[in-house]
C-alpha cells in the first residue's frame, strides 16, 4: 500500500475544491481598488485546452492618477499533479456608462499581447496614466499546460498624484492668475 502524508492530501483536496469553484465562475468582483495599497487576485483554472478568460471586476477610489496591474504564474508540481498556465492577453476595460459588462459599450482602454517588450508567458503587466471612474475590469486569457490546470496570481494598485504634482499645480494657477491680473491692470490704464 503507498504512504499518502496526510499533508499531501489536504493540499490536493483543497486545490480540487478550489479548481472546481474556479471553473464555474470566471467573473470576480475585487471592489474598490484603494490608492493606499495594492489589490491582490488570484485564479485557480481547471485543466482547458481551448484556453480560459477571467474577469475581475474594480471601482477606482477618488482621486487616483493612474494605475498598474500584474499578473503572474504559479508553477506547482507534486506527488504527480501540476499546475502551470500559459497567459496569453490581458486588457484594462471600461464598463461604459451603463456599468454592465458585456453591455454594448464596453471599451478597452489597454492592452498587452505578446510577443510584447517585458512581458513573457508567465508575467503580464501593463500601466496607465489616466485617472478611472466608475465600473472597469481586467480580462485576463491564456491557457493552462499543468495535468490539474493552472494557477496564477495577480495585484492592481492605483496611484494618486504626489504632494509635489499639487505644488506644481498650485503654482502654475498662481502664475496665471498674476499674469490675467497684470494684463486686467493694463487695459484700465
Amino acid at each position: 500500500m503507498t504512504k499518502f502524508p496526510l499533508k499531501q492530501a489536504v493540499a490536493v483536496a483543497v486545490l480540487a475544491s478550489a479548481s472546481a469553484a474556479a471553473y464555474a465562475d470566471t467573473q470576480q468582483s475585487l471592489g474598490t481598488i484603494s490608492t493606499s495599497a495594492p489589490t491582490v487576485f488570484n485564479s485557480i483554472v481547471g485543466p482547458t485546452t481551448t484556453g480560459f478568460s477571467d474577469i475581475f471586476t474594480f471601482d477606482v477610489q477618488q482621486p487616483n492618477f493612474g494605475g498598474a496591474a500584474t499578473v503572474v504564474d504559479i508553477p506547482l508540481s507534486f506527488s504527480g499533479f501540476s499546475f502551470d498556465t500559459v497567459l496569453a492577453t490581458m486588457s484594462l476595460v471600461s464598463a461604459g456608462a451603463d456599468g454592465a459588462i458585456g453591455g454594448g459599450d464596453d471599451t478597452v482602454l489597454q492592452s498587452v499581447v505578446l510577443p510584447s517588450p517585458g512581458n513573457s508567458d508567465n508575467m503580464l503587466s501593463l500601466d496607465w496614466n489616466t485617472s478611472l471612474s466608475g465600473l472597469h475590469y481586467l480580462n485576463i486569457t491564456g491557457v493552462t499546460g499543468g495535468s490539474e490546470g493552472g494557477i496564477y496570481a495577480g495585484a492592481i494598485a492605483a496611484s494618486i498624484p504626489e504632494p509635489e504634482t499639487y505644488a506644481m499645480l498650485l503654482a502654475g494657477l498662481g502664475l496665471m492668475g498674476a499674469v490675467v491680473r497684470r494684463r486686467g491692470m493694463r487695459k484700465t490704464s
